[in-house]
């Protein structure tokens, strides 16, 4: 039985999420795949297993039980919303020791993880996106140019934050420096995007042997000013799957989605977010390690389309790691 380490926790605003999506994960887990829970943080990367506590040690790429068994790992799941998972860290290190994972690779982790750059590759290809600014920590700006730029509302997000940590809408000129104060506490860049007045729906997208397959939409209905931390994960919003758009709406959006997945080069599964406006679907942003804990969008979108989970890991398993 193949053994699977999943990589969960991290060094971010998101810790508890990640470890709550690997949870699911892990309860829901294919025949024939042995799930190993690793809680990564700065103070050690700490092995869960069958009631046992071990660590991974970095320096043998193993894990190492309290009861002196020793094993390496056949595969990795990194589960790590933000930092060092979702950007892509923890492929670089285990491409060293020459672990195997199903999630992107480094350069699309880390292309897709930042809002600005991976919005600036998307527009190269004509991808509908907002318009946009980008800062970096300690630059000048001038308010009045950005709004002039931009105009009202104005969202500001950290380029490489998840789960809307740090995210604004701003209302009224007087509101935008503290917004960017806030936003900067996430990181060091930040993006500002114009507002897009439209219905927000969401796309799963996952390869399945040699297909890429786009499930079922989710139309994200908040009761919030946007689809913040509240609305994510506090019951602060409607998430309605199937969307309430047109079929012709809905194929329009999951090929783009496709069309997307394959251009960042993308492996596992990925959510990417899209504002329609009148009949053009706009990128918000891609997620390559989107929630999957039970208050989280993809499980509902596999339900709807007839997928269980533990079927889905095992697609995902089975696709990507019999290349690597």
């Amino acid at each position: 039985m193949k053994k699977i380490g999943i990589f969960c926790g991290g060094y971010s605003s998101e810790y508890d999420i990640s470890v709550k999506s690997a949870q699911t994960i892990l309860s829901h887990f294919p025949q024939g795949f042995e799930g190993i829970q690793i809680l990564v943080s700065k103070s050690g990367w700490i092995v869960n297993h069958q009631e046992i506590q071990g660590l991974f040690d970095l320096n043998k790429a193993m894990i190492i039980m309290e009861n002196g068994a020793e094993w390496r790992l056949d595969g990795a799941i990194i589960y790590i919303h933000g930092n060092p998972g979702e950007n892509g860290k923890i492929q670089a290190y285990l491409d060293m020791v020459n672990i195997p994972y199903v999630n992107s690779s480094v350069l699309a982790s880390s292309l897709s993880f930042d809002k600005w750059y991976c919005n600036q590759f998307l527009k190269s290809f004509q991808i509908p996106v907002a318009e946009s600014k980008f800062l970096l920590r300690n630059e000048n700006f001038n308010v009045d140019v950005i709004v002039s730029q931009l105009g009202l509302p104005i969202f500001v997000k950290p380029t490489d934050s998840g789960s809307s940590y740090g995210i604004s809408k701003v209302k009224a000129k007087e509101a935008l420096g503290n917004a960017i104060e806030k936003a900067f506490l996430e990181g060091d860049s930040i993006v500002l995007e114009a507002f897009l007045d439209g219905t927000e729906v969401t796309c799963g997208v996952y390869r399945n042997g040699k297909d890429i397959v786009a499930l079922p939409l989710t139309e994200i209905v908040s009761e919030n000013e946007f689809f913040d931390f509240e609305a994510k994960y506090q019951g602060k919003s409607d998430e309605i799957t199937p969307a309430r758009i047109s079929l012709e709406q809905s194929k329009k959006i999951q090929d783009q989605a496709k069309i997307i997945y394959k251009l960042l080069n993308l492996k596992s599964i990925a959510r990417i977010d899209f504002m329609l406006v009148k009949e053009t679907p706009y990128v918000i942003e891609v997620n390559t390690t989107p929630g999957f804990s039970s208050e989280s969008i993809v499980p509902k979108m596999l339900k709807e389309a007839g997928i269980s989970i533990s079927e889905f890991w095992d697609s995902i398993l089975s696709t990507e790691l019999q290349n690597r």
